[in-house]
């Protein structure tokens, strides 16, 4: 790490992290399609969250020619606790970046694409009508492909979520991250019932809309209190929730508290299908947009099986 990606983590103290268990080892990647799709985003100039984020998965996914992209450039003006993506002032927002995505999930053949971003506290808009154009282009050049949104909390922003739900993402995807008791230490920028009311928000505006929320477990937290955020999103309507296992970055950032088993991410995997949620993804490599094509034909299927209030022009 340098003093450039994380210059506000500098004065923390190193926090080693314990071994990981046997079930958070990965494989190095290697593949072929691994490489092509490297390859391809540095070709187009554009950034992954896969890569910034240092996701324990990229290797599975980008062997299965899945990447999740991330516009408005690859410096946030946030400085969560947890994350790896760097910090500080970002450049302008770059206006030929929506038609660059739309050609790589052109030239990767996606049937589902997850389009994520930095915070950009900078922009009137937080960044909206950059997602806006995105999903336009992408619908411009691949008509059949779905498109999930992984967006930021817009907080004081407006009229970002008009924006972006008029542009019509098959998925609205928005973070709470961890339990309100550790906002102030570990997502300091945001506010807990403001991200709530996003989510909430935006299956208000579009009742047909998957809306999905991701945390991560071993920062601290108490299983009451991952409980009660589970009945939280549930009071917004949240169809999807995914709950994965923090990894540390780098001795600077967060440290784990402890390592969640795969017996405890299936008592709240049990939990919150018990509540509702139409889906749940619960494991130690969990991350927001792991399998989400496939996670997404799988919500589709289960909601047309269900009497969930649903907009039958929208697919």
């Amino acid at each position: 790490m340098t003093s450039k990606r994380h210059p506000e983590k500098q004065r923390n103290i190193p926090s080693y992290s314990i071994r990981k268990p046997d079930w958070l080892k990965v494989k190095a990647p290697s593949t072929d399609n691994w490489k092509n799709v490297k390859n391809l985003m540095n070709s187009k100039s554009l950034v992954t969250v896969c890569e910034e984020a240092a996701c324990p998965n990229i290797g599975e996914c980008w062997s299965k020619k899945h990447a999740t992209m991330m516009i408005l450039g690859d410096i946030c003006t946030r400085a969560c606790a947890f994350c790896n993506i760097k910090t500080g002032n970002p450049y302008p927002v770059d206006i030929s970046e929506p038609i660059r995505v739309a050609e790589a999930v052109f030239e990767m053949e996606l049937e589902h694409v997850v389009i994520t971003s930095v915070d950009r506290d900078d922009l009137d808009d937080g960044g909206a009508t950059q997602f806006a154009n995105t999903i336009k282009e992408i619908r411009k050049k691949c008509p059949s492909t779905t498109i999930e949104i992984l967006t930021p909390d817009f907080r004081n922003k407006s009229n970002s979520l008009d924006i972006i739900i008029s542009s019509k993402p098959d998925v609205f995807n928005h973070n709470l991250e961890t339990v309100p008791s550790l906002y102030n230490e570990v997502r300091p920028g945001a506010r807990y019932f403001s991200s709530l009311k996003l989510l909430n928000d935006a299956k208000q505006l579009m009742p047909g809309i998957f809306t999905k929320s991701g945390i991560m477990v071993g920062l601290g937290e108490i299983k009451k209190e991952v409980l009660q955020l589970m009945d939280d999103l549930r009071a917004a309507d949240v169809d999807f929730l995914t709950i994965g296992q923090y990894l540390q970055p780098t001795p600077m950032h967060f440290p784990i508290k402890n390592f969640i088993t795969p017996e405890e991410f299936n008592f709240y995997k049990k939990h919150a299908l018990g509540k509702g949620f139409l889906m749940v993804s619960a494991s130690p490599l969990t991350r927001s947009s792991y399998h989400a094509s496939e996670d997404f034909q799988k919500l589709k299927k289960i909601r047309n099986q269900t009497s969930s209030p649903f907009d039958g022009n929208y697919f």
